[in-house]
């Protein structure tokens, strides 16, 4: 059987990594990018059922990548879980479209949990 694939995006080392083992972990396919605009055309080619990113970055707004992402047909239905500490960040996440906004101790330690819920709410 397949392994499903997941899209990570993250540009910081730790937690990026650290998600990146999790997820492998728990069964996924990890394909880890680290250029926000490239976060669409990537998933259209790659077709994951998940899309994981690390909201700080120092290039253009990640949260800028997930809208762009939700406003493309081939890309609105896969769900994503966004990461950070900043409650700012998160807003402008959930604003964007993503499912959910979690903090980083709590993706690491919430994974599982967070990946199901993501996939039955999209």
């Amino acid at each position: 059987m397949t392994q499903p694939l997941a899209l990570l995006l993250y540009e910081r080392l730790l937690p990026g990594s650290q998600v990146a083992n999790r997820l492998q972990d728990l069964g996924w396919r990890v394909q880890t990018l680290h250029e926000a605009e490239a976060l669409t055309r990537i998933a259209e080619e790659h077709k994951p059922l998940l899309v994981v990113a690390d909201l700080v970055t120092s290039r253009p707004s990640v949260s800028d990548a997930i809208k762009h992402l939700r406003q493309t047909k081939s890309t609105e239905h896969i769900p994503v879980i966004a990461f950070a500490e900043s409650e700012l960040l998160h807003k402008e996440a959930v604003d964007a479209g993503a499912t959910l906004a979690v903090g980083d101790a709590a993706i690491l330690q919430h994974l599982n949990q967070f990946v199901d819920q993501a996939l039955t709410e999209f």
